[in-house]
């Protein structure tokens, strides 16, 4: 079945899933939310990708967070399933064996910041607008961007951001530690893939062992997680061997 809000390709053992909603601005629609569960099942299991790059690039938004005409209409039984649904996408992309760099080209807003929180690395472009516009609008989001802002930022600019619904720059983000990288428009997609490239030349038994173990350390207290490292490494390390 075809996209209809986005675009798959694949080269250098790079999957990029791209969204193109048609518009200036990519809304994370029903539809949309579907289709990215879709294009990540897809991806996740292409044995010609080791990493995966999703971002809005070329446009001017990378997500501009969920679709208000959508939501306006929305009885609470509705507001439930969608934030089940956009969570259980969320939770796709950070189970997802292969490493995912959210490519931030442009307007990241409300559930679109959720969405860039989902990647493993985010790297933005000069442009970068960013930030969680909830509370001037009266809502608040429900695909867990409340608990999971605070684990990357910290509860205090958490907290701003919530609170003060203003928009930040790139170079805001990464003072925050919201954002990993940033480049100027005129060389961002060159390194955007030369990095992502760089990381699918990795072995990708190494990398999912990374990033599962990397995610595990938020819950899980350093004796434990040093117990699942040293279980890991000797099956990781005896299968590396095994094969070499």
């Amino acid at each position: 079945m075809p996209y209809k809000k986005l675009s798959i390709e694949v080269r250098n053992r790079v999957g990029y899933i791209l969204l193109d909603a048609g518009s200036r601005f990519n809304k994370l629609s029903i539809t949309t939310i579907r289709e990215l569960k879709r294009a990540f099942a897809q991806v996740g299991e292409d044995e010609s990708a080791n990493a995966i790059v999703l971002s809005g690039y070329p446009g001017e938004s990378f997500a501009v967070g969920a679709d208000i005409g959508q939501m306006v209409h929305f009885t609470p039984d509705d507001a439930f399933h969608f934030a089940e649904l956009g969570q259980s996408l969320f939770d796709q992309i950070e189970s997802c064996p292969k490493p995912v760099i959210g490519a931030l080209n442009g307007i990241t807003m409300g559930g679109g910041c959720d969405l860039a929180m989902s990647c493993d690395i985010r790297i933005a472009i000069e442009g970068l607008r960013i930030g969680h516009s909830g509370a001037k609008l009266g809502i608040i989001t429900g695909f867990c961007g409340t608990h999971k802002l605070p684990r990357i930022v910290g509860r205090n600019y958490a907290g701003e951001i919530f609170m003060t619904s203003e928009i930040y720059s790139a170079a805001d983000a990464l003072h925050m530690g919201l954002v990993d990288r940033i480049y100027q428009e005129n060389e961002f997609w060159k390194e955007v893939c030369c990095f992502a490239e760089r990381i699918s030349g990795r072995p990708l038994t190494a990398l999912s062992a990374a990033k599962r173990l990397i995610n595990a350390s938020e819950d899980t207290d350093l004796r434990s997680g040093c117990l699942l490292e040293r279980e890991t490494a000797t099956h990781v390390n005896f299968l590396h061997n095994m094969h070499n």
